[in-house]
């Protein structure tokens, strides 16, 4: 079991193998997907007004249009659920967990695939209205909140598991579908033949997890638009009749993606143990600059900190839920949070709302697609098209934060981190003395490695030095200052706390730097009154 758990790790190497002993893997792929289908031409009035003239109707006329075509969405609605001989339920109140509902009727009828129920509820939707204006003295159609009834279909899908399609009936006749990627591996390894434990929407166990791996990169590669087309047909067969005037089609859409990485703990109590500190060290170390990191944007790493000329907000918080403690940092309604999950799991979860805020390599929408476009790193879209372009950055989010968290020395005494750097060593026939992190010298070196600029780009002895001399100093002196930091460079690279990348000047601070460094300052910024009253 252990030895599939690393094997499938990924470039979550750090935090996997500084838990090894506790962790049998992680799993990374999607969780809760909210996918939008819209006739995105019916958005615009001109065009709306364009789709009237075309069936040479009025505008006064608009109102029996609606009643119509609402009327058709309903008659196919009521023949679909008598056709598989499910219920179609009125909800009266919004605020009913529709979810629940459906759970319960599948569980009462014993539904294990296929439609479960057809509830429908009177929610707020944007609709057109026609509205009088008062400076033309004529009638236009106004796009604007409104409310009306919305068909929920909620199905045991074959491919997808548990989910639900939401069907407006007004007019532009918005669908939403909601599903999870963990019902969805369920299916996978229910067809494959791999063993597994599940509680609601997260795997505690799986038998084989570098197969369970494969089974969620795969459902990034999904033809979704042919997936969703498919259930835009079964739910709503009635779209081409509506479209037809015009030629519109469905455009598929992402309107918000969460991806999880689940670190699988092979017990509650060896979960329990660690995530307090966890915790702590994400409230308590985490700062803004990190969060922009972990959320792929650049920190200049002249300064470490958040640019002048970012406009944007960024808020981290800890909330006290019934299941426990979990922690969140946002950035521009993006965010990557850290929570624990059905005991032994620990879950981190990065949340795409905007995914402006991202960039994909990709050619343009626009222009002559006949010509030769080069591609360019452009704004990552809504659209199902960059699908895998967002799996990938929101799993690169998660792995920047578990790579963060692997520093935090949990319940292992400090000396056993630090005893090895603490005392002289020999590597190449040359003595390297140990460091001491209460003196004001090496206290300032492993205060300046482990600044948080430097944890993407690495650093350079240049960098060093303008943090540990200020000022300007002549020629002479500068090579003095360049030679003592190449020096303690090589004192923190001997004892395996950086390491040079090659064919450059810079260093990057390792897995095991990282977690030393973390202990070595923790232990210099203690308070003296604390440490006594643990002592005693």
């Amino acid at each position: 079991m252990k030895t599939q758990a690393k094997a499938n790790s990924g470039a979550s190497h750090s935090f996997i193998q500084r838990y090894q002993d506790r962790v049998l893997g992680v799993l990374h792929g999607f969780d809760r997907l909210r996918l939008r289908g819209t006739l995105r031409q019916l958005y615009c009035s001109s065009v709306m007004e364009a789709y009237l003239s075309a069936q040479h109707i009025l505008l006064k006329q608009f109102g029996e249009l609606v009643q119509t075509t609402s009327g058709w969405i309903k008659e196919a609605t009521c023949a679909l659920a008598a056709k598989a001989g499910r219920p179609l339920v009125y909800v009266s109140s919004s605020a009913q967990s529709k979810e629940a509902l459906a759970r319960e009727i599948a569980q009462r009828d014993g539904v294990k695939e296929g439609l479960i129920a057809v509830l429908s509820c009177l929610e707020p939707c944007r609709s057109y209205s026609l509205r009088g204006n008062a400076q033309t003295k004529l009638l236009e159609l106004r796009l604007e909140g409104r409310k009306c009834l919305h068909y929920y279909f909620y199905f045991e899908h074959p491919l997808f598991g548990f989910m639900h399609l939401r069907l407006q009936t007004w007019f532009p006749f918005q669908i939403d579908i909601c599903l999870n990627g963990r019902h969805w591996l369920a299916r996978q390894l229910d067809r494959a033949g791999v063993a597994y434990r599940k509680r609601e929407n997260c795997l505690v166990w799986v038998e084989d997890l570098g197969k369970a791996q494969q089974l969620l990169d795969q459902q990034v590669q999904l033809n979704w638009t042919l997936e969703l087309e498919r259930l835009r047909q079964q739910c709503h067969p009635t779209a081409g009749r509506i479209a037809r005037p015009l030629g519109l089609h469905y455009y598929w859409s992402v309107s918000e993606s969460e991806y999880a990485s689940d670190v699988l703990f092979e017990s509650p109590e060896a979960l329990a143990r660690l995530y307090p500190s966890l915790v702590h060290h994400a409230v308590s170390s985490f700062g803004s600059p990190d969060v922009m990191r972990f959320l792929g944007r650049t920190v200049p790493t002249q300064t470490g900190r958040v640019p002048s000329n970012f406009k944007g907000e960024i808020v981290s918080d800890l909330k006290n839920r019934p299941e426990g403690i979990r922690v969140k940092h946002s950035l521009n309604g993006n965010s990557v949070k850290l929570y624990d999950k059905q005991g032994s799991v620990l879950r981190v979860e990065t949340t795409v709302n905007r995914p402006k805020e991202f960039k994909a390599w990709r050619t343009s929408e626009s222009g002559d697609k006949s010509a030769s476009e080069p591609k360019r790193w452009r704004v990552l879209r809504r659209g199902v098209a960059d699908m895998p372009r967002r799996a990938e950055v929101s799993r690169a989010s998660n792995e920047r934060y578990l790579t963060a968290l692997a520093s935090v020395s949990g319940s292992v005494p400090l000396f056993e981190w630090t005893r090895e750097v603490c005392r002289p060593i020999t590597r190449g026939g040359r003595r390297y003395r140990g460091l001491n992190p209460l003196s004001p010298e090496d206290g300032q070196l492993l205060e300046t490695v482990s600044r948080g600029e430097f944890a993407i780009n690495g650093l350079r002895n240049r960098d060093v030095r303008l943090r540990l001399w200020k000022g300007r100093a002549n020629k002479i002196e500068q090579r003095r200052r360049t030679a003592r930091v190449g020096r303690k460079l090589a004192l923190l690279r001997a004892h395996g706390l950086i390491r040079k990348v090659s064919g450059t000047h810079r260093y990057v601070v390792t897995d095991k730097g990282r977690t030393t460094m973390t202990a070595l300052l923790a232990a210099r910024r203690a308070d003296v009154s604390q440490l006594t009253q643990l002592a005693a």
